[in-house]
């Protein structure tokens, strides 16, 4: 973090910032430690004091849980269990356990979770498609708890670790392996636009179609939300269309699996009479009749990545990697996708 008097940031104590708050100094440490038995507006003076001054606790009197926290936009899918997998191989190795929270589909979790986070004293927190507002950063650095962006939904800035996928990729092999098949109207169910990875993925979409000399339709173009009811959705109004897709790139496996629906509901044959392609490959890709070509995004390697990035800031070792990463997306060629049909069955 960087302070607007470096003098000053260097040189406060926690008995300095007590004094200038105008409190004690068991005081202070109890904010530092999250106790809920300090008064709101002493709270929120220390904490500015903290901010202000750039105050970091020493390693040597940050003791750690043995914990690693690990929270959640949302946490309702086999998505989100690669995830767990992933941070649990790195976890159990080091002999820690995982806190599990959610952020109930905000973008930052609350401020009374920070305030949690600074009583439990875990090893770091990682961050799955979430990230943290300026209060709450400063409120882990100044305990010395690092912390680990995985999958951000937007840009975390270059000062914010992260682990992350090649998302524009895998929208560009995805939409191009249904090109090289023949297909031409192509349609794409995607992601929130609020979140980078999807933005990246439609882009990649866009690109492998301008790249063949097709034309972006608008018409084809659907957001959803990653779950499977707006792939049920979007997709009904894709195959509703007079002139519809003889394919999708459907954004997520999940809403792969709604257009099957979606696809089912209007009599068409997968891949008979309408090619998809999902992105993940969790293991349901392999299950789902047919077994679904997909994108496969290393979700229990980016996880792993994530959890000993955390625990490397943590040791105040320098990582032997970039602390921006990104892992290799491929496709994952099964039995949804074949050539455009002879006739196109319009229902």
């Amino acid at each position: 973090m960087t302070h607007p008097n470096p003098a000053v940031a260097r040189s406060a104590t926690l008995a300095e910032i007590a004094r200038e708050a105008g409190v004690s100094a068991p005081t202070v440490s109890k904010v530092l430690n999250g106790r809920a038995d300090v008064a709101p507006a002493t709270r929120s003076r220390v904490e500015e004091l903290l901010r202000h001054h750039g105050y970091r606790r020493r390693r040597a009197e940050a003791s750690r849980s043995p914990l690693i926290d690990l929270v959640f936009h949302e946490l309702e899918s086999a998505w989100a269990m690669e995830v767990i997998r992933g941070v649990e191989n790195v976890a159990r190795d080091e002999g820690l356990s995982v806190v599990l929270s959610e952020s109930a589909g905000r973008l930052t979790p609350g401020r009374t979770w920070a305030d949690q986070v600074a009583a439990r004293r875990p090893h770091g927190v990682v961050l799955v498609l979430s990230g943290l507002d300026e209060s709450q950063r400063a409120l882990l650095t100044s305990r010395s708890i690092p912390f680990v962006v995985m999958d951000p939904a937007g840009d975390p800035g270059d000062d914010v670790p992260s682990v992350g996928a090649t998302n524009w990729q895998g929208g560009l092999a995805a939409t191009r392996h249904l090109v090289d098949l023949g297909h031409r109207r192509i349609g794409v169910i995607s992601g929130p636009s609020r979140m980078m990875c999807s933005r990246a993925r439609l882009d990649g979409y866009r690109a492998a179609l301008e790249t063949a000399g097709l034309p972006v339709d608008p018409s084809l173009i659907r957001t959803g939300d990653f779950h499977h009811e707006a792939g049920y959705r979007c997709g009904l109004e894709l195959l509703k269309l007079p002139d519809r897709p003889t394919a999708v790139f459907a954004g997520n496996d999940l809403q792969a699996l709604g257009l099957y629906e979606a696809a089912r509901e209007r009599g068409l044959r997968v891949p008979e009479d309408l090619s998809i392609v999902g992105f993940d490959d969790l293991p349901v890709a392999r299950w789902v009749g047919p077994p679904l070509t997909t994108v496969r995004q290393p979700l229990m390697e980016m996880a792993e990545a994530a959890a000993r990035l955390v625990l490397d800031l943590g040791r105040g070792e320098r990582p032997t990697t970039a602390t921006r990463v990104e892992l290799a997306t491929s496709l994952v060629v099964r039995s949804s996708t074949e050539g455009v049909p002879k006739v196109s069955k319009l229902q």
